[in-house]
């Protein structure tokens, strides 16, 4: 007993035309959606037995429509009675002992086999089950959202951050017979049950994953920033969708079992906003500069300015200033060595005042004209004032 398959592949061939009555999932389906209850299109026109119209149940000689992307569940009194997975047309026999009750295809046999063996039903199914679709798509638009900070350690910062952030993910249904079985509550598994949509604000089973994501996000982001193969940067996360989905289906998996116990798991996120804390914020400030004067960046920045100080001096201090430039581009490429150079100490007469009278007076330097020279150089900033005291003492003899 089971399924005859009549047709493979697409639906929509003369086969499947000549079906004026089928069972196919409801008509009220969105992309959320994640159960839909079957339902009888058109009349039984005198083929088959199943003269039940909209209840969605399946008796035998009844026609079954499997779209791309879906898989569908017969089920009685709670318990599995047969599952098919691939898309095409088939009918169910309760007498054709070649039937299948079991039919999978595009290779997801082998990862449900486990689940059809720990759910199926014990003994011969009566004649009248329910059928339900599965949707085995991604199913976007999945929201989360942090109404206060969440903190992680972060392993590049080297310390704790926090930030207010929200999003939407999507998640993919990996084994329909867990998820009926772990997950999705009874009101949605009986004749003329109202459709599973992940969107449907009155939905609790979907308001929990909704809790359970937010209350993962705070390890998921320590996973992702704390990975070496990410770079350890939280910059990353929001242009990486698959790259962090994967730190937080692992943080969800860790914690509330969603593959294992409930057949989903999340495919990709999209984070739309981060909004850091003070403190996270000027760290990352802090850690943007850093990063701007490291390395070959940081020394080409640093020869600019250099080479604009010396421009701006060269300008205030007209020939006496250019003298001190020239003096002081041997400092600047110093400067850029780490290596500090000595304060600039203007020349004085070493001689002392009695030999100096003895000089000729043709090579003796006038001391009120270099004290003139001296004064400009502190007008322009050349030297400081300490400096300028210390130099006219010598020059006139006071110290």
């Amino acid at each position: 007993m089971g399924f005859i398959k009549a047709f493979a592949g697409a639906i929509g061939g003369t086969l499947a035309d000549s079906w004026k009555d089928f069972i196919g999932p409801s008509s009220n389906i969105t992309a959320t959606t994640a159960i839909a209850p079957g339902e009888v299109a058109g009349t039984n026109n005198g083929r088959g037995s199943n003269t039940q119209g909209s209840v969605g149940v399946i008796t035998n000689g009844s026609k079954i429509l499997v779209p791309e992307g879906w898989a569908m569940v017969m089920m009685q009194d709670n318990a599995v009675t047969g599952l098919i997975t691939e898309p095409g047309g088939f009918t169910y026999s309760s007498e054709d002992p070649n039937a299948q009750s079991f039919l999978a295809g595009n290779g997801v046999m082998s990862s449900l086999k486990q689940s059809w063996e720990r759910f199926k039903f014990g003994g011969i199914p009566g004649s009248s089950q329910t059928v339900f679709y599965v949707n085995m798509k991604e199913i976007p638009n999945n929201r989360f959202g942090t109404q206060s900070e969440i903190y992680w350690d972060d392993a590049f910062l080297g310390t704790q951050v926090g930030a207010v952030t929200r999003g939407t993910y999507t998640l993919r249904i990996t084994d329909p017979i867990l998820f009926i079985k772990g997950f999705v509550p009874a009101q949605y598994l009986r004749a003329g049950a109202p459709v599973f949509d992940f969107a449907d604000m009155d939905n609790d089973a979907g308001a929990q994953l909704f809790n359970e994501v937010v209350s993962s996000l705070s390890a998921a982001f320590s996973n992702y920033t704390n990975d070496p193969s990410k770079g350890n940067r939280i910059t990353r996360i929001q242009g990486d969708q698959i790259g962090f989905a994967q730190s937080l289906s692992q943080a969800v998996e860790d914690a509330y079992q969603w593959k294992t116990d409930r057949g989903l798991e999340i495919v990709k996120v999209a984070i739309q906003a981060i909004e850091y804390d003070e403190d996270t914020k000027k760290l990352l400030s802090d850690v943007k500069k850093a990063d701007a004067l490291s390395g070959a960046r940081g020394n080409s920045f640093m020869q600019q300015s250099v080479a604009r100080g010396m421009e701006a001096a060269g300008n205030n201090g007209g020939g006496a200033g250019m003298a001190f430039m020239g003096m002081g581009m041997n400092a600047a490429g110093n400067v850029m060595g780490a290596v500090q150079q000595p304060t600039y100490q203007p020349p004085v007469n070493q001689q002392p005042a009695a030999a100096a009278s003895n000089t000729s007076t043709g090579n003796a330097e006038d001391p009120y004209t270099k004290l003139a020279s001296l004064k400009k150089l502190l007008d322009d900033g050349i030297i400081s004032q300490e400096e300028f005291d210390k130099a006219k003492a010598k020059l006139l003899g006071l110290d």
